[in-house]
C-alpha cells in the first residue's frame, strides 16, 4: 500500500507559476515510476508528466511541454510539478500517481489548480 499527499494547488493569474509537491509512504519509493495526471470538470482524465524512478528519463504532454518540469527527490519521497506560463485551460484537479514496480498504481486524492485569466 503507498499512500500519497499532494500540496501546493491554489488559485494564480495566467502567466504565474505554482509548484505542486506529493509525499509518497514507503521505502521503496526509488522504484516507483510517478506521474502527475489533471481532470477538468466534463474533460477526460489527463496525462501531464511522468518520471522514472532513477529521475533520468521524464516525459510531458504536449501541451505542457516547456512550461511544466517534474523532478524528484528520492531522499525525501517526493516528486515534484514545478508549473510556469500557467494558462486558463490548466485548471484542473491535479492527481499525483505511483506505480509501483509490479505495474499497479495508487493515486492521491488530489489538488486543485485555478488559473484565472
Amino acid at each position: 500500500q503507498v499512500q500519497l499527499e499532494e500540496s501546493g494547488g491554489g488559485l494564480v493569474q495566467a502567466g504565474g507559476s505554482l509548484r505542486l509537491s506529493c509525499v509518497a509512504s514507503g521505502r521503496t519509493f526509488s522504484s516507483y515510476t510517478m506521474r502527475w495526471f489533471r481532470q477538468s470538470p466534463g474533460k477526460e482524465r489527463e496525462f501531464v508528466a511522468s518520471i522514472w524512478g532513477s529521475g533520468s528519463i521524464t516525459t510531458y504532454a504536449d501541451s505542457v511541454k516547456g512550461r511544466f518540469t517534474i523532478f524528484r527527490d528520492n531522499a525525501k519521497n517526493t516528486v515534484t510539478l514545478q508549473m510556469n506560463s500557467l494558462k486558463p485551460d490548466d485548471t484542473a484537479v491535479y492527481y499525483c500517481v505511483a506505480r509501483t514496480v509490479g505495474s499497479y498504481d495508487y493515486w492521491g486524492q488530489g489538488t486543485q489548480v485555478t488559473v484565472s485569466s
